[in-house]
């Protein structure tokens, strides 16, 4: 059944400290920062920022939470994403491989799942990363100084979610959300939507014995994985169906400025969001300089002095923003 789901959203997880977020993906991996702006839950002022590809596109969209300065921890797990994976083109884990080690975030792990090259590395805060080779990926990368273009990432290539049990996890994807089962390798069984691909991919691996995982906001944990859809419309369904299904908890469709969300705690303990796709990052500045200044959503306008007075001070490089 077609729920309208197109494929990866975005991903947000818990960092550490701000400045080192912003010169990891920036400057390690090499994306474009698309936005500054702030957590819109909870009380306390932490920074949300958000990094893409050359054209902030749909489905290559990572964004963060620095918690350090909040002091927020918690335990990795059973529950939570494993991975995220960026998508390269073929022949350019050599790169990656050299320049994640010189940099010191190399974590030795390469190999292949399901015939594509893959390179797993390690953000400082503890987040997994990969970068996979996808030569059917034609997404125009952000590139930087010294990466260039045949190398860079063109945005999420899948998701991996760790889980102690998969059967119900996919009976999820599956009834639930649209998601046909297309292989299963050893532990990992992969998941695909809208013909599947680079951002259209989820893999659950199952891992009984991993101890269960924290899933509050926190340093060094991924939050939530959200699947696009068009509109609201696609939205509301999606609601209406899981709800029928009997998963409740779904929550009310919420204003994320850039997007419309709903959110459901998923039988393996994974947070999806369904996000939509309709309003974009240019709604509040232009997109050839999307990034270079910290905006506010305007509920929270008027408290501008107040939410900015205890965020970390940050530097944005140059060629990050537009």
């Amino acid at each position: 059944m077609d729920f309208g789901i197109t494929g990866l959203h975005h991903v947000t997880s818990g960092v550490a400290g701000a400045q080192e977020d912003i010169d990891f993906f920036t400057q390690a991996v090499g994306l474009r920062m698309v936005k500054q702006t702030v957590l819109f839950d909870g009380t306390a002022p932490i920074y949300h920022l958000y990094y893409a590809n050359a054209n902030a596109e749909i489905g290559s969209v990572m964004t963060t939470f620095p918690f350090r300065q909040a002091g927020l921890t918690g335990k990795r797990g059973s529950g939570q994403v494993q991975n995220t994976a960026f998508s390269v083109p073929k022949g350019a884990a050599a790169f990656w491989a050299e320049r994640f080690k010189r940099m010191g975030c190399s974590d030795g792990v390469a190999g292949e799942r399901f015939g594509q090259k893959r390179l797993a590395f390690t953000h400082p805060a503890g987040l997994g990363f990969e970068v996979i080779e996808d030569a059917a990926d034609s997404r125009a990368p952000w590139t930087t100084a010294d990466i260039s273009a045949d190398v860079a990432a063109r945005g999420f290539h899948s998701v991996s979610m760790a889980v102690r049990e998969g059967e119900e996890m996919g009976r999820f994807l599956t009834d639930g959300l649209g998601f046909s089962n297309v292989g299963t390798e050893g532990a990992v069984t992969r998941y695909a939507i809208a013909g599947g691909g680079a951002a259209k991919l989820l893999d659950i691996v199952e891992q009984p014995d991993m101890p269960q995982g924290s899933w509050r906001f926190a340093q060094g944990l991924v939050h939530h994985v959200a699947l696009a859809v068009p509109t609201e419309t696609e939205q509301t369904a999606i609601k209406a169906h899981l709800e029928g299904m009997g998963f409740t908890d779904v929550s009310e469709i919420k204003d994320r400025n850039y997007f419309h969300s709903i959110y459901c705690r998923s039988p393996g303990g994974v947070l999806v969001e369904i996000a939509t796709s309709d309003i974009g990052f240019a709604i509040d500045e232009p997109k050839e300089h999307l990034g270079e200044k910290l905006l506010l959503p305007p509920w929270f306008e008027p408290r501008r002095a107040e939410i900015i007075a205890p965020l970390e001070p940050i530097r944005v490089p140059h060629y990050a923003g537009g």
